[in-house]
């Protein structure tokens, strides 16, 4: 069993997100403020440019000198200013400019590159030159030979977003713990409904299965509350049908138990062989009910925990072997048995399951059945289900007592002494396991019982 919480395993999912985000959000920072500030200083080297051509435009549109004009270096003529920011020289140095006029450099920084390198084209280019990268921008004067270049290295505006970049991190470095911690809070606040729901169940005692409340539950959680109150309550009805089951049949139990028991007085107390011979049958007599009750109990029992495996069942020949079952008793008391119909007929039931079934519909049916009377078994199709019927000439049931009869215990005030009232109990209880249907009807002539069990068809394999 893992040993890590539902908070560990959702802020481990959530962590790995948000570390992305930061990540694509670093990223697009980047880009966003190298494009930004690429096209400020663009825009200042054209601003440079122009500045350049209105200074020296007086002496570019004079005769030709042919010496060449260099531009001191600031370091030589702001020494001063140049102690209030150590940063300004490194600035100056980053920068060059260069004037052309026929073809040749009159005018140049101290930092510019001489006639090696030589005039660019108009516009902005980028070029590497003593091991960097400089970024030039070119202006012809139009209608004059003069051109003017100003360039800036490279270096200078990476140096920029570098530094941008580096005081976001450090931010960053004290945000990340913060929504972690944000994070983990807003998981734990999240999950204490579902806590407060456990601690719900966890206190509850065994005995208790009322309703938990819903109430105070998020809208996501309701169907979660909702099925586990479902379920308590399958449980609470499930739990009471067992209670009184288990009631009916210790008192159905105590009934043979005790006839068991004064019989064996009586036996104790007889004083002749006819007698003793007398309470003897009677003793079997009660043994037997008392064995046949508790069979239909391991029956019924079954019923409910039996796991089923559905598969094709060939039902006419599942009748035949059943109602051979019943040839002997038949015999005995000279009731005619018998089967007819499609003998194609395959349903889809767990075998066991419905064997249970018919064979206690056909039980009932021969055990009221007088002597020389008759039972029929039949199976028709009916839609889309097979219908297997038994009929009989017993005495019946009446119409009003139908649905009673199918109750667990239950007999007729008629029929006292027959049976243990659970025959069509179990019937009702294997029908709803298998999908199926069961009615209680007349047969065509008129009197006794008919049992129809309709049953799911499938085709023929």
């Amino acid at each position: 069993m893992s040993d890590s919480t539902l908070n560990g395993k959702l802020f481990l999912r959530i962590a790995p997100t948000v570390a992305v985000t930061i990540l694509i959000v670093a990223a697009l920072a980047f880009s966003s403020a190298t494009r930004e500030i690429n096209n400020i200083y663009d825009a200042q080297l054209i601003d440079d440019a122009n500045v350049l051509w209105t200074l020296l435009q007086r002496k570019l549109d004079g005769p030709l000198q042919i010496a060449q004009q260099r531009v001191p270096d600031i370091d030589f003529s702001m020494d001063d200013q140049l102690a209030l920011n150590q940063d300004a020289d490194d600035y100056a140095d980053a920068h060059m400019f260069r004037a052309w006029k026929a073809g040749r450099i009159v005018v140049y920084s101290s930092t510019a590159f001489l006639s090696e390198v030589p005039r660019q084209n108009a516009g902005f280019s980028t070029l590497e030159h003593g091991k960097e990268e400089w970024r030039i921008y070119t202006l012809p004067i139009p209608n004059t030979e003069i051109v003017i270049e100003v360039g800036e290295k490279l270096a200078l505006r990476k140096t920029l977003v570098a530094n941008i970049l580096l005081n976001l991190f450090f931010p960053l470095l004290i945000l990340v713990p913060i929504i972690g911690c944000l994070t983990w809070l807003g998981i734990s606040s999240g999950l204490s409904p579902i806590r407060g729901l456990v601690r719900q169940i966890r206190t509850r005692s065994p005995d208790d299965l009322s309703t938990i409340r819903v109430s105070e539950l998020p809208r996501d959680l309701l169907p979660l509350g909702r099925s586990i109150n479902h379920l308590l309550g399958k449980l609470s009805r499930s739990l009471e049908l067992e209670r009184r089951f288990s009631d009916l049949a210790a008192h159905q139990l105590r009934t043979p138990q005790a006839g068991v028991k004064l019989l064996l007085q009586m036996l104790a107390a007889a004083d002749t062989e006819a007698e003793r011979r007398a309470i003897i049958a009677d003793l079997v007599a009660c043994s037997d009910r008392a064995t046949h009750l508790i069979e239909q109990l391991l029956r019924l029992a079954r019923v409910s925990h039996h796991p089923l495996e559905l598969k094709p069942v060939r039902l006419y020949e599942l009748a035949a072997s059943l109602l051979a079952d019943f040839g002997k008793i038949a015999s005995s008391r000279r009731i005619q048995l018998s089967l007819a119909g499609d003998d194609r007929a395959l349903v889809g039931a767990d075998e066991s399951l419905l064997s249970l079934m018919i064979s206690n519909v056909i039980d009932n049916a021969v055990k009221y059945t007088p002597v020389g009377g008759r039972v029929e078994v039949t199976i028709a199709r009916e839609r889309d289900c097979w219908c297997l019927s038994v009929c009989d000439s017993g005495p019946g049931i009446p119409t009003d007592k139908h649905e009673a009869v199918f109750q667990r215990f239950y007999r007729l005030d008629t029929l006292q002494n027959e049976g243990a009232g659970l025959g069509l109990a179990i019937v009702s209880d294997v029908a709803a396991r298998l999908s199926a249907t069961v009615s209680l009807t007349t047969p065509r002539w008129g009197e006794g019982l008919k049992a129809d069990l309709l049953l799911p068809h499938i085709e023929n394999a």
